[in-house]
């Protein structure tokens, strides 16, 4: 019955940064963009390369959600690299912070992590 992710929905803190995050530093490409005047909020649908959405909200005021200590719910969003050592300097060289990376035990791939402005974990995970 499923076909496939269809997409993922992000609500941030600043727009403007996260925006920039995810377009001008991930190159995530912009398939549209709307002011919902109503509810003072923007909602920016990007590509994903390889199939699927991101979905980015803003809203005035959005409640923190904890990330540590680890909770039930969406833990992390994963995008595939085809090399993580480029991967890796590329994000390094725009002043984002990057942990070290680990070798899957279970598949012996190579993942790290690193985080959007915020918070969201997000990971690199080598193809």
């Amino acid at each position: 019955m499923l076909q496939g992710l269809h997409h993922v929905a992000l609500i941030c803190g600043d727009y403007a940064r996260s925006r920039a995050f995810y377009v001008d530093l991930l190159g995530l490409e912009v398939i549209a963009e709307t002011h919902r005047a109503e509810r003072d909020s923007w909602k920016l649908d990007l590509a994903v390369p390889g199939g699927g959405q991101l979905e980015l909200f803003s809203f005035p005021d959005p409640p923190e959600r904890p990330s540590r200590p680890e909770a039930k719910g969406l833990r992390h969003l994963a995008f595939r690299v085809a090399d993580m050592a480029e991967a890796v300097l590329w994000l390094e060289a725009a002043g984002v912070e990057v942990e070290p990376v680990r070798i899957d035990p279970l598949t012996g791939k190579r993942f790290t992590f690193f985080a959007d402005p915020d918070g969201l974990p997000l990971e690199l995970y080598e193809i």
